[in-house]
């Protein structure tokens, strides 16, 4: 939702704050419910208002007033307003009303926010209202709305009395420092649920959109929809098959949420309709539209997860689950959901596209019978109502019986009617601006290969001779190539960083298709207009684009005749020319809706999820789709209704046209005039969605930020019923739209208007390797393999343990070692053992060769990698690389049961030196600290120490030779490390030894020494040392003669 209503106390204090020159009032406090509000007195409770608001102390004479600051209207009347008043009566009015119930006309509700302020005695002459200065900070702030009344001026002191506000949500990235901390409250009486603000801290924390609205939460109908236009439609059926009053809830997913979203957000759901016990049973309608790009069976693991885990409860509250859904990757999805049914014992139906969107709502309900194939016409009707005379009355075009209090018709609706009477507005009727033939070439602004892709294998299945795409642009790299399939066959091409370049390249170009962020979407389309006299249609993807950039975009369009299609939209498609982005989904579904060769059949939406939904019913009911377009659902899209539907009048190849409007603006009343006037001749089969909105006691904003009724003419059944009024065909229902269509296309069919578009061979474009995997269709023989970590999941995983796992239970760094290194979930003494080795390894001083190398390096102004990488490559067998060799000799001699003085002896006989024995100073009588906290480590909390004790009686007999040939920190590691792995209880004897083989131990040298490599770098460089050269008298100049 783009426009929220914020409180008087928040609307005051940001004008105040951004008109000082006004010298607004700023003596107003908030006074709300706190987290310890139960546990305080009265007077704790005001002495921490008075803290916050020392001003309140210090009245003097000056009076208050004070009123709820919920968004309730006309308190007055209410009787919730204390005027003129002290502090001290303003405590006793709160105390007596705060977190208290009330009711305000129809709405219950609790009292838990007020505004206290200054009262101001006024009259008509003190009025003065500052409109210039205050439309500039109404548009530079971005609101929505405002109504003050009215505004006092004391002697040079400016009051704010009474305000009601709306800020645009989306604009909070342009001014939302200016608004400061801001809280946009429910609706008075409709108190947010827990799980609605975890749902809502959910959406904010994803690119993908969730919402949830509980209606109910004891009653019987519960719906888990994706996508905005989607989710309104199966609330509208619901509702007007007279199942209102047990719809429990309301909302949406979609923008291809991942698989941790979606389990959330069905666990809350699961959660929330399995507490209350109904003995009819419970219904759940996993519903949703055919998919553009979201993987179908991707969002379905999450929700299968939830389902696992409720599936008692389920069992438990007789819930019975209805799934329909399509898209890509759904048949996979749609398997799995039914095998999930089968496997738990949840009863769970499961349609595919082939159904109608709605027609499970019906079946779920329990006024049809489960058919073997659903039909695309459904045949449902509400109790007592008959289908045959809903299409009857559909047919001529009158909306519903007025005399049904469950109908959506509106016939009385007097606004509606004079919106209609309205004269036709000027239209361009050039609108060749919207340009899609099968010569139309595009430039995308933003690098989405994938929308790319998915537009040159339409391109190819509709044999077009050249690709629609010319260019991308992406501002953020220098120009070069990507590779795109041209059927089995491949191109370039060319990425631009200018718009420019790429128009200049490019001459022919005509349509710039956007998908910039809603952040900078209007920069670059912007910079598009600069083009206009090549660029003539724009097509805006981005949701979320804040209304005052929405409506100069589309302003500055008007000014250049370009044509808009969205904000917020999929974009379009013409069938045998062209595709605007991801419009149309996958190509098995742009095969399955005949969309590769035209039909006769042109729609214009506002849902893009919906606008495939039209390409299935269309294609099923009638010969196929000529041309749709999707407008986009914001509040304020770049192009209307009417436009469209007025280039769809002058096209003699559409011979009937589909209008899909919902619930918000006056768009469609447009159409009703054209049609009353006979702007428009052709039928027109309409239906705004949202009629669902009746059955809410409050406002409900829908699934588009335009979605949401501000009047009686906006609802959609006043819209449904001026358009029935009109002379459009206007079914009963949405679940009648289908049978509406292919009525009216019969009959043209009968009397020889349309001649159906003869079929002709389906055409074939290769799948892409990728998604031929995905399906399970092939297989491939890997060139690479790797067995340690799993990046691909929903989270990083070190040998099938979730990353998240790591931390909570403090594996460390010891441990982390163990699962990449061993597979194998290490002992917590055998992690902390493996972390002793790396700081007893991290550094031994400057001069050894790998520090000084390193350092030498580090001098030469080499970066930090390759001082690193020079002093790495110093470590061998005479520097760090003694430790695999000392592990080697000294099991093998304790496996063999040879005494510590005859393995020395064979040593000697061999000429081999003992790996692991012998220090420059350091003896038994001045051990080295290191070996002596390893040794002590390892002996108090190994099981057994049998190499290290070999080991120490090995040292006992070279010691008598020398006394500085003791076991030195490489020959300790080495054995005591050979112990953990034989006995820490997950390893074999052959494991263990295998592990050692494959040279894990210098690995441990290393890890550990490169972070005193990486400190002797970094000290080098904080001590800004100059290139080394060795001094000559440290150096022996040979003579030629040696």
């Amino acid at each position: 939702m783009s426009a929220k209503a914020i409180r008087e106390f928040d609307g005051k204090r940001i004008l105040s704050t951004n008109l000082p020159a006004f010298k607004l009032e700023k003596r107003f406090a908030q006074i709300a419910v706190s987290k310890t509000f139960e546990s305080q007195s009265r007077e704790e409770f005001f002495a921490s208002i008075e803290a916050a608001n020392p001003w309140l102390t210090t009245l003097g004479e000056t009076k208050l007033v004070v009123k709820p600051d919920q968004l309730i209207k006309r308190r007055g009347k209410a009787n919730l307003l204390l005027l003129n008043s002290t502090w001290e009566q303003v405590q006793e009015w709160v105390w007596e009303r705060i977190n208290k119930p009330i009711q305000v006309e129809t709405v219950s509700g609790v009292l838990t926010h007020f505004i206290v302020e200054t009262f101001v005695k006024h009259s008509g002459p003190d009025e003065h209202y500052f409109l210039v200065s205050m439309l500039a900070k109404f548009r530079e702030l971005h609101f929505v709305y405002m109504e003050i009344n009215p505004i006092v001026l004391v002697g040079d002191q400016i009051s704010v009395l009474d305000m009601a506000a709306k800020l645009d949500e989306t604009a909070n990235f342009l001014v939302g420092e200016s608004w400061g901390t801001l809280e946009f409250p429910p609706a008075f009486g409709r108190a947010k649920f827990p799980e609605e603000e975890f749902i809502q801290d959910l959406d904010s924390k994803t690119g993908a959109s969730l919402k949830l609205t509980i209606l109910n939460h004891s009653g019987r109908i519960w719906t888990m929809v994706a996508g905005g236009g989607a989710s309104v439609v199966y609330a509208d059926t619901i509702a007007d098959l007279g199942f209102g009053q047990e719809l429990a809830n309301y909302g949406e997913y979609s923008g291809a949420p991942s698989e941790t979203h979606t389990y959330y957000y069905a666990k809350t759901i699961l959660d929330l309709m399995t507490r209350n016990f109904d003995e009819r049973g419970k219904v759940l309608i996993i519903g949703g539209g055919i998919a553009n790009f979201t993987d179908v069976a991707l969002t379905f693991k999450g929700i299968i997860r939830a389902i696992h885990e409720y599936q008692q409860k389920l069992k438990d509250n007789k819930v019975h689950i209805w799934v329909r859904r399509g898209g890509p990757n759904c048949q996979e999805g749609l398997t799995v959901m039914r095998e999930v049914g089968e496997a738990t014992g949840v009863p769970i139906e499961v349609f595919g596209p082939e159904t109608h969107i709605t027609a499970v709502v019906p079946m779920a309900l329990g006024l049809v019978e489960k058919p073997t194939t659903v039909a695309v016409q459904p045949t449902a009707a509400a109790p007592g109502k008959s289908s045959s005379s809903k299409a009857a009355a559909s047919e001529e075009g009158s909306a519903v019986n007025s005399d049904n209090d469950d109908t959506d018709g509106v016939s009385g609706d007097e606004e509606a009617k004079a919106l209609a009477k309205k004269p036709v507005p000027v239209v361009i009727q050039d609108e060749g601006i919207v340009r899609m033939n099968d010569k139309t070439r595009c430039i995308v602004y933003g690098l989405q290969q994938r929308a790319v892709q998915g537009m040159l294998d339409f391109d190819y299945l509709c044999k077009r001779k050249t690709p629609s795409v010319a260019a991308l642009i992406f501002p953020f790299s220098p120009n070069h190539y990507l590779k795109f399939y041209w059927g089995t066959s491949e191109r370039l091409i060319p990425v631009f960083q200018k718009l420019s370049d790429a128009v200049k390249k490019f001459p022919d170009v005509s349509v710039l298709i956007n998908f910039s962020s809603f952040r900078s979407v209007y920069q670059s389309t912007m910079e598009g207009f600069e083009h206009s006299a090549t660029l003539k249609t724009h097509a805006i993807i981005a949701e979320g684009v804040p209304e005052q950039q929405s409506r100069l975009i589309a302003k500055k369009a008007r000014e250049l005749n370009v044509g808009l299609i969205g904000p917020a939209t999929v974009g379009g498609i013409k069938p045998g020319c062209l595709r605007i982005g991801n419009t149309g989904g996958m190509l098995d579904n742009i095969v399955q809706s005949k969309l590769y060769r035209p039909g006769s059949v042109a729609y214009v939406s506002k849902s893009g999820g919906m606008s495939n939904e039209l390409n299935n019913i269309v294609s099923q009911t009638t010969d196929g789709v000529y041309e749709g377009v999707a407008i986009g659902g914001d509040k304020y899209p770049g192009s209307t209704f009417i436009q469209h539907l007025l280039r769809y009048e002058a096209n003699p190849e559409v011979k009937m046209m589909v209008l899909l409007g919902e619930v918000g603006g006056t768009d469609e009343f447009a159409v009703c005039r054209a049609i009353q006037s006979g702007a428009i001749k052709k039928p027109v089969v309409a239906w705004c969605i949202g009629t669902c909105a009746k059955i809410f006691p409050f406002e409900v904003q829908f699934g588009h930020a335009g979605a949401c009724a501000t009047g009686e003419s906006e609802t959609a059944s006043a819209k449904n019923a001026a358009l029935a009024a009109a002379g459009a065909i206007v079914p009963e229902n949405f679940d009648q739209f289908g049978n509406a269509i292919r009525k009216k296309f019969d009959s043209m069919v009968a009397s020889g208007v349309i001649v159906p578009r003869p079929e002709i061979p389906v055409p074939k474009v290769p799948m892409d390797y990728a998604w031929a995997k995905n399906l399970g269709l092939i297989r491939k023989p890997a060139n690479f393999i790797s067995s340690i970590s799993d990046d691909r999941g929903e989270e990083l995983r070190y040998a099938g343990t979730p990353i998240s796992k790591v931390f909570e239970e403090d594996m460390g760094v010891g441990g982390v070692i163990g699962l990449l290194w061993f597979k194998r979930r290490l002992p917590p003494y055998a992690a902390k053992f493996i972390e002793m080795v790396l700081m007893v390894t991290a550094d031994h001083g400057p001069a050894v060769s790998g520090a000084h190398n390193t350092i030498v390096t580090a001098r030469a102004g080499k970066d930090l990698i390759s001082s690193l990488i020079s002093g790495l490559v110093t470590i061998g067998p005479r520097f760090g690389g003694a430790l695999d060799k000392a592990a080697e000799m000294f099991a093998t001699a304790h496996d063999s049961s040879m005494s510590a003085a005859d393995f020395v002896v064979d040593m000697r006989k061999q000429n081999k030196l003992i790996m692991g024995i012998g220090h420059r100073i350091k003896s038994l009588s001045n051990p080295d600290k290191r070996v002596t906290i390893i040794k002590e480590y390892a002996q108090a909390n190994f099981p057994s120490t049998d190499v290290l004790n070999f080991a120490l009686e090995v040292e006992q007999v070279t010691t008598k030779k020398r006394s500085n040939l003791i076991l030195n920190v490489d020959g300790c590691i080495a054995v005591c490390f050979v112990d953990l792995l034989r006995n820490c209880g997950v390893f074999t004897l052959e494991e263990a030894n295998e592990q050692i083989a494959d040279g894990c131990l210098n690995g441990l040298f290393v890890l550990g020494r490169s972070i005193g490599f990486i400190g002797h770098f970094l000290d080098q460089k904080r001590l800004k040392q100059p290139l080394y050269r060795h001094p000559w008298d440290d150096i022996s100049y040979l003579d030629e003669e040696f």
